[in-house]
This record gives structure tokens, C-alpha cells and sequence, in this order.
């Protein structure tokens, strides 16, 4: 039995504690000798596990150095066998006492499972077929202190992962390739946008108004200056001023904040892709959606269909396009094109069985039916157009039809995925547009909007046509990923403290 194993579980703390304090003693013994191995700074690494395998046929017999943690050990008299993991997986290491030397061989046997060692050796095949490094020299470079979990039952309690992501890293392969992946779908958004001319910027998180989105900012008070500041919702006001600006097509990748609850979709830190383009509207952002997801999931996946939780999401295929009123009308059997007045709108939500509240208007009504009978339906991918004016204060209405704005939202698997409009640049309507909201917020709505007067006057400078969209890049990853909780795409998702 290793030392990662317990033989009571009625006595595991007793064990661990046991366990460790014996890889104290080992590590005081080493110190002792001259040999901490915390003294080392640098190994020359020539290989990763996986490059080795990739040209085993141009590196057989070929001298090389490897390190990477020791996730087993099997001792066998003279010789042994231990294996090594490193960010691109896992490689066989033959040790020899022959080979190493019997002074070295002997502090082998010693090295506990999650040492970090190096490793300088021959590329070889053993018997059974497997590619391995029979190795000249062993040099311990990092001795763990802690028991990882056991081998064969891994980490499976999912708080201690999300607690401690470094251990969830070292023993479940499937949740480093989620953020292996999550890095490349980044990436790969980024020289999508790089290609189509967009710059990419960073504007302020601590923010005096942080607009731009109905939710609840976290607030925090700024000594040096003693004002309170807010943790911005959204990037939306200051990347539409720097399109007043002249900075035509623009775009951030960044962390926002809202005081809300956490789900399996929602944490209260999260990561958010906004941009905007001059001199287009919200079918601009349309097509560019459409050819961003497909080319993301072309390059990160190999294939325009995705799986999620056992269903098929085809990108290849144009997206649905349709508006709220029809997505309303085909679902819930209730045509908002007939209901003329608050009184029928609350009418037939009473009817339907769809709760609402005082100061809701008709368009509010609309998007709560919305809410309640249309997003489970939108698997395929859908963008649903032209929203109330009730529910989008910031942005363009129809002309031929004002009680809706230019706006979508783009939805897969029954999830919002992003959110565009038509970005509205005439400052008067704007300016009435934040009088209403300032009305929501001062009747009790918490996530209503407040007039920016800055904004109002970059607005006032002149603002182009603008096609804007906000991304959920979280919600992305968990698609692509195949992840079931948004926790599950964050490397340190926010927790209940254990204190509390």
C-alpha cells in the first residue's frame, strides 16, 4: 500500500497527519545531507511527455531530459518504474540502479508520489511496448509535503475542486483540457477579431456609474480620493466612447462583476467579451456572431457540431433568425402584434399563468412570456431580434415600428449567449431613455440603469452608427467544453468561505 492510501478510513486524519510528518522527516533528512531540493532554481527540460511520443521514431535512443510530477512508483529490487506528469500528459520512467548509481537509486525508493522530479535519460520501447525513458540520472527538484488523493479514486468531491483547482489540475486530465481549451478558444476569438480589424482595449473596473447592464454592482469606497467607486457590470459605456472617439472597431475581453446568485450558469465574477464597430447595425453583428462561433469551434474542436450534455448543436447550418413577437406567438400561442394596451398585456399574463409586477410595462410583459415559454425551446442557434423598448435603454429603435429596438440576443442550448443592438447614438432619446431608468431605480428596481452625464456628452460629440454585442465567454467555454456548471470553466470560481 502507497503512501496516499488509507487503511481505516475511520482513522484517514490520523493517517494523513502520520503521512505527512513523515515527509517532513524526509525532507529535514535531505536538508541535513545537503541536499534541499528548494535550493534548486532551474532544469533544463529538452521534451515534453507528449513530444516524445509524437517522434519516438526520430528520438529512440536519443538522449533527453524531462520533469513533471511523480504520479506513481513501483519498486522492483534493482530496477523500478515511476511515472511522470507534465502539462502534456504522462511518460514511463525506467530507473535502474545500474544506471543511476546505487547512492542515487537508493534515494529514489525515498521520493514520494507528487515529488517533482527530473529526469535526463534514453528514449526507449520497453517489452511490453510502451514508449519510456530509461533514465541516467534522477534529480528531485520540488518535495511534495501534502498526500494527493488516491490514484484510483481521484478527486471526485467537487467543492474541495473548486477549493483547490492546483489538485484538481494534477489528478483529473479532463478538467486540464477544459482549460487547456478555454486558453485556445481565447486566443482564437482574439485573431478572429484581429483579422477583421478590431483593436483590442481595456477600460476602467472601478467605475463611479457602472451602467451598461441591469444587474447590481459590488461597491467599494476608494480612500485616497474618499469617494465610493462600483465594480463595473458591463464594458459597454466607456468602449461606445471610444468609438465616439474614433477608434472605429474596438473590443475587451475582461472580468465584470454583478451582486447576484450563483447557479450553474451565474458567478458573480465572470468573463465578458464586448465590441463594437462603426458604421454597421445589429445584423452586422449577426453575421459576424455567426462566423465567430463557427470558426472558434472549427479551430478549437476540429468540427462545426458541438455536443452538449448529449445534444447535437449544428453551427455549420445558418442560425435561426426571429423576432421576440414570433418567438412568443410560436410558443406560447399569444401574439403581442394583437395586444394594444397595458391592461390586455396584463390580462392575458394572468391567462397564461405568467407573474409580473406593478411597474411592469406591456414590452416587459412581452420579454417575461419570452423568459417563460420560448428560451428552453432554443437549442439550435437562434437569434431572437427586436426586443420591447422597455427592457433596451440603450439602444436604436425601428424606425417603422418604435415600441421595439434593433437588438438580439443570440441563444444555444437554451441559453443567452450574447446580446447586441443597434447602438443608440442620438444623445436626447438617450438622455430620456436614463430619466426612465433613474424612475425604475427610485421605485425600488436595484438593476435599473443611471444617467452617465459624461456619456451623454461623448454622445453629444457624436457618436457614427454602431453595431455592438456583449459575449458570455463562460457560457461559451461550458459549450464547447462539454462543462456542466459554469465553476467548471473557472480555474477559481468564487466560494462560501469555510470560516463562515
Amino acid at each position: 500500500m502507497n503512501d496516499n492510501q488509507t487503511k481505516n478510513p475511520q482513522n484517514e486524519s490520523e493517517d494523513l497527519s502520520e503521512l505527512i510528518r513523515v515527509r517532513h522527516e524526509k525532507l529535514n533528512a535531505l536538508k541535513a545531507d545537503g541536499r534541499d531540493p528548494f535550493i534548486i532554481t532551474k532544469y533544463d527540460v529538452k521534451a515534453k511527455a507528449s513530444e516524445i511520443r509524437e517522434n519516438f521514431e526520430t528520438l529512440e535512443n536519443t538522449e533527453t531530459t524531462i520533469a513533471g510530477r511523480m504520479m506513481s512508483k513501483r519498486i522492483m529490487g534493482k530496477a523500478s518504474f515511476c511515472n511522470v506528469q507534465d502539462l502534456s500528459g504522462n511518460m514511463q520512467v525506467y530507473v535502474a540502479r545500474d544506471s543511476i548509481g546505487e547512492e542515487a537509486y537508493t534515494l529514489f525508493k525515498k521520493y514520494d508520489i507528487g515529488d517533482i522530479i527530473g529526469v535526463k535519460g534514453t528514449v526507449f520501447k520497453t517489452r511490453t511496448g510502451e514508449i519510456s525513458v530509461h533514465a541516467t540520472e534522477i534529480t528531485l527538484l520540488t518535495k511534495s509535503l501534502q498526500i494527493l488523493p488516491e490514484k484510483f479514486h481521484g478527486l471526485t468531491n467537487t467543492d474541495t475542486r473548486y477549493r483547490q483547482r492546483y489538485v484538481d489540475l494534477i489528478m483529473n486530465p479532463e478538467s486540464k483540457d477544459t482549460f487547456i481549451k478555454r486558453s485556445k478558444i481565447i486566443s482564437t476569438i482574439r485573431r478572429f477579431l484581429d483579422a477583421q480589424g478590431f483593436m483590442e482595449v481595456e477600460t476602467p473596473m472601478l467605475v463611479s456609474n457602472a451602467g451598461g447592464a441591469a444587474a447590481r454592482p459590488f461597491e467599494t469606497h476608494f480612500n485616497a480620493l474618499d469617494e465610493d467607486f462600483k465594480l463595473r457590470i458591463s464594458l459597454e459605456l466607456y468602449l461606445k466612447r471610444l468609438i465616439v472617439g474614433g477608434l472605429e472597431r474596438v473590443y475587451e475581453i475582461g472580468r465584470v462583476f454583478r451582486n447576484e446568485g450563483l447557479d450553474t450558469r451565474h458567478n458573480p465574477e465572470f468573463t465578458l467579451m464586448e465590441l463594437y464597430q462603426a458604421y454597421t447595425d445589429y445584423h452586422g453583428m449577426m453575421d459576424l456572431t455567426e462566423n465567430m462561433y463557427r470558426y472558434v469551434a472549427q479551430e478549437v474542436l476540429g468540427t462545426t457540431t458541438i455536443v452538449y450534455n448529449g445534444v447535437e448543436m449544428d453551427l455549420g447550418k445558418p442560425f435561426e433568425r426571429i423576432t421576440m413577437v414570433d418567438a412568443v406567438k410560436k410558443y406560447a400561442d399569444v401574439d403581442f402584434n394583437e395586444i394594444h394596451t397595458l391592461e390586455e398585456a396584463r390580462a392575458i399574463a394572468k391567462e397564461k399563468h405568467v407573474e409580473f409586477e406593478e411597474r411592469h410595462k406591456k414590452g416587459d410583459i412581452l420579454n417575461l412570456f419570452f423568459e417563460q415559454y420560448v428560451e428552453e425551446h432554443l437549442v439550435q442557434p437562434t437569434f431572437v431580434m427586436d426586443h420591447p423598448v422597455e427592457i433596451s435603454p440603450l439602444t436604436k429603435r425601428k424606425p417603422e415600428n418604435p415600441e421595439y429596438v434593433e437588438r438580439f440576443e443570440f441563444f444555444m442550448n437554451g441559453w443567452e449567449m450574447a446580446n447586441a443592438y443597434s447602438e443608440l447614438n442620438d444623445p436626447i432619446d438617450q438622455r430620456a431613455r436614463f430619466a426612465e431608468q433613474d424612475a425604475l431605480f427610485a421605485a425600488g428596481d436595484e438593476e435599473a440603469n443611471h444617467t452617465d452625464e459624461d456619456f451623454l456628452n461623448a454622445l453629444e460629440i457624436g457618436m457614427p452608427p454602431t453595431g455592438g454585442i456583449g459575449y458570455g465567454i463562460d457560457r461559451m467555454c461550458m459549450l464547447l467544453t462539454d462543462s456542466a456548471a459554469i465553476r467548471d470553466v473557472l480555474l477559481f470560481p468564487t466560494m462560501k468561505s469555510l470560516d463562515n
